[in-house]
């Protein structure tokens, strides 16, 4: 995650989520789309658009995408700590529906930040009717 050479300080907040995202992540990830952060400690929401470039011929968004959603927005919300982690060490996703039609809510909650690592989860769900597409669980070293 952020190097001590980070130009932000931590934690990120509603007004500075935006300019760590933008220094942080690679060109493609950003290309994703996700949008309209909302930070709270140890939390972040974020909307992943449908886009036909992210979509599989079926029409559904594509699993790599969503678990590199989920692992950005996690990502963010470890930032919600005065520590900047190193690198994401653990996720399991769990797809429970074909991601079809509907933009994607994402909510990362940090369930413990401990000395070494924090664990996070994750909840994807349908933007308009608020149903799981996805549940995921992260580890993050620090």
């Amino acid at each position: 995650m952020a190097t001590p050479s980070t130009p932000l300080s931590l934690p990120i907040t509603n007004e500075t989520v935006l300019d760590l995202y933008e220094w942080l992540f690679a060109p493609w990830v950003k290309e994703m789309g996700l949008r309209d952060f909302d930070v709270s400690p140890g939390q972040v929401v974020a909307i992943l658009p449908q886009s036909e470039k992210l979509q599989f011929s079926s029409g559904a968004l594509c699993g790599q995408v969503i678990m590199s959603a989920v692992d950005t927005v996690a990502a963010l919300a470890m930032a919600t700590s005065d520590r900047p982690a190193k690198s994401t060490v653990y996720q399991h996703t769990h797809f429970l529906r074909p991601a079809l039609s509907q933009d994607l809510r994402i909510q990362v909650s940090v369930l413990r930040f401990g000395k070494a690592s924090a664990f996070a989860e994750a909840k994807v769900t349908f933007l308009t009717s608020g149903e799981l597409v996805a549940h995921a669980t992260l580890e993050f070293a620090f």
